[in-house]
């Protein structure tokens, strides 16, 4: 494979001013970091209570106490670090800069001095570093601090968080590695490996990249590290419980149960998988690793083929917020994680950056504006960890298999992984809009932005603008004062059937190749490119082997995903049929929904007399009598923002 020319989006240089996604980047900046903020320093009372920042104020000796928290709880700080960097540049701050200025000072001040930092390891365990890789999550930890100090510098310049995670990545280098006294092991959480190829990128330093790439390629192999690790435990007493810890007992929960080269299917905890594969997928660019790219693709084949929902979210079942097998893909009892497709997002920009194709950008367009989207609040300040197709809240409070799922989102979480992820993937979603490689600029996702780019030593000038996925039309404007010669690529989704382009009002006619329309011309100040995308309400059905989505159809118009909830069609929706035959209406949203599109269609309701009093089962039919009812269908990013109820994306039709 040759190694592709990628650049990324300097985010100084992109002003996100899209109706929908600038709103939410605007609430993530203005309520949901200074929220967050509050929650990791336990000022929030109603909020679970993290203690992160203060796990930091005690190992760096500002403070006395004890860790409290989980195991991983320092990444819950350096994500919303990276969260608070990329913000600053979209929305400069200088108020929350000096108190992430003063948070990475405690930082420094907590390192030791041969650059190792891990407070729970500080604090609670000393003896016990680097002892319990399978479970621990240390470097798990590491690798998101290393991916906030790489974003602060490029957002601010400043290099205090930097120099803190080289010298930490340093460590890690002489723990790791091939030597006769390095340990031969990888983190049960992959993280460090994406953390350390970006750490490449920007310091161009070889001994990241190639440290990186161990940890990739040391995934699996025999004998098992994580067994290795573990009679070391057992023999030195350090292992308190009697059982087999999960991550040894079943090695592909974590992606080791065989090298990554010999994988076949997406398998155990799907954050874990989708982090790691990020990191294959750059390195497969990088290192022109062929063998790294064939497990790539083998592995994204299988889980968009077989193992995604329909709203983008990834891994199935709550028992190790993990992938099941094929085809098994429940909806009522759904975990699809919040960070999991937040990971997806992450994996499609790096197969982007391999090889362009728009099925990479199709699903990172699926997860954002579905689950993503929808893993936030319209107030900024709840959550959504778990984000399921389906709700009944009556049966969630009585039926231990429904404990993961909550019918309404969360004000913070004991693992609150989630809620500084959201935030970071918001503030640095102009990362995805574009791939700008040396042969074109790739326009990925139709979010409004105005943006420079380099090109050739000259500057492109765009303006993105539309009321996209509302609305069907994109215009693109060239604003550079003086002629470039380059190639624009825009994206033809996979939802839309019959895209038309025009440039200066004349109908483009040129190549489409992988899924992007290739526009090659020398812009012009004045240019203008209007990509016209129907968005026709489309019905969606299930392969035939989903077993839950028998005789069910699912509603999309553009690349939303609609659902009906009960505060509009009032409770039992399993009673509720679409007529194969009702035809939809838009309606424009109000109040809650102010700016947003609705669908309306004539459905029916079947309604059962004395259902209380007729019996549990019995052996006569006793047809119930369809009225028709209207149906409303809202977004399904916006469910659960009215308080408690029913809710379903996949409804009966006949």
């Amino acid at each position: 494979m040759n190694q592709r020319d990628v650049a990324e989006v300097n985010l100084h240089d992109l002003q996100v001013s899209d109706p929908l996604i600038g709103k939410c980047q605007h609430l993530v900046t203005e309520v949901a970091i200074p929220y967050q903020w509050d929650a990791l320093n336990d000022r929030n009372p109603a909020a679970t209570p993290s203690h992160a920042v203060e796990n930091f104020r005690i190992a760096a000796g500002r403070a006395k106490g004890e860790f409290y928290g989980t195991v991983f709880q320092d990444s819950d700080v350096a994500k919303w670090l990276e969260a608070v960097a990329w913000s600053l540049c979209q929305t400069p701050n200088p108020d929350l800069e000096k108190a992430a200025d003063e948070l990475i000072e405690l930082i420094a001040a907590a390192q030791c001095g041969d650059g190792y930092l891990n407070t729970y390891f500080m604090l609670k365990a000393p003896q016990d570093r680097w002892s319990n890789l399978a479970e621990c999550h240390e470097l798990y930890c590491a690798g998101h601090l290393i991916e906030a100090g790489i974003a602060f510098f490029l957002a601010t310049g400043k290099r205090r968080l930097l120099e803190v995670v080289c010298k930490l990545a340093d460590h890690l280098g002489t723990v790791f590695g091939p030597g006769r006294d390095q340990l031969h092991g990888y983190d049960g959480h992959p993280e460090i490996e994406l953390a350390l190829t970006r750490l490449y990128e920007v310091t161009q330093e070889q001994r990241y990249l190639t440290l990186a790439n161990y940890f990739v390629e040391q995934r699996g192999t025999e004998p098992h590290f994580y067994d290795i690790e573990y009679e070391k435990r057992r023999q030195s007493c350090h292992v308190k419980s009697s059982g087999v810890p999960l991550t040894v007992q079943n090695k592909a929960y974590s992606q080791a149960h065989l090298p990554i080269s010999e994988q076949r299917t997406a398998t155990g905890h799907a954050v874990r998988f989708v982090y790691l594969m990020t990191a294959v997928a750059h390195l497969a660019r990088l290192r022109q690793n062929e063998q790294q790219r064939q497990a790539c693709l083998r592995l994204w084949q299988n889980m968009v083929q077989r193992q995604i929902y329909i709203t983008g979210g990834i891994g199935s079942q709550s028992f190790g917020e993990a992938f099941s097998s094929d085809y098994d893909l429940p909806n009522d009892t759904a975990y699809a994680e919040s960070c999991a497709s937040i990971g997806l997002m992450m994996f499609a920009r790096r197969m982007l950056e391999m090889e362009v194709d728009s099925r990479y950008a199709d699903v990172m367009e699926r997860a954002f504006y579905n689950t993503v989207l929808g893993s936030i609040a319209f107030d900024g300040r709840h959550y959504f960890y778990v984000n399921p197709l389906e709700v009944h809240p009556k049966t969630l409070r009585s039926n231990g298999i429904y404990s993961h799922v909550r019918p309404v989102r969360q004000r913070w979480f004991g693992c609150a992984c989630c809620p500084p992820n959201i935030a970071r993937i918001f503030t640095s979603i102009g990362h995805y809009i574009y791939t700008p490689c040396s042969d074109a600029l790739y326009i990925n996702l139709y979010i409004g932005n105005s943006v420079a780019v380099s090109v050739g030593g000259h500057t492109l000038l765009l303006l993105m603008s539309g009321n996209y996925p509302w609305r069907d039309e994109v215009e693109i404007a060239v604003e550079s004062a003086q002629p470039i010669a380059h190639t624009l690529a825009l994206r033809l989704p996979e939802w839309c059937s019959a895209p038309e382009t025009t440039l200066n009002g004349e109908p483009v006619n040129c190549e489409s190749r992988k899924g992007y329309l290739h526009i090659r011309r020398t812009w012009r100040q004045g240019d203008r490119v209007k990509l016209s995308l129907p968005m026709e309400v489309r019905r969606v059905y299930g392969h035939p082997q989903l077993r839950n989505l028998a005789g069910k159809v699912a509603i999309q118009r553009g690349p939303l995903i609609y659902c009906l909830e009960e505060a509009d069609n009032g409770t039992e929706l399993h009673n509720v049929w679409l007529p194969a035959e009702s035809r939809f209406s838009l309606i424009e949203g109000t109040g809650l929904f102010s700016d947003k599109i609705l669908l309306q269609a004539d459905g029916a309701r079947l309604q059962h007399t004395h259902s209380e009093e007729r019996a549990l089962y019995q052996y006569d039919k006793v047809p119930g009598q369809l009225q028709l009812q209207p149906l409303t269908f809202i977004p399904w990013f916006s469910w659960a923002n009215r308080g408690e109820g029913e809710m379903r994306i996949w409804i009966n039709e006949r």
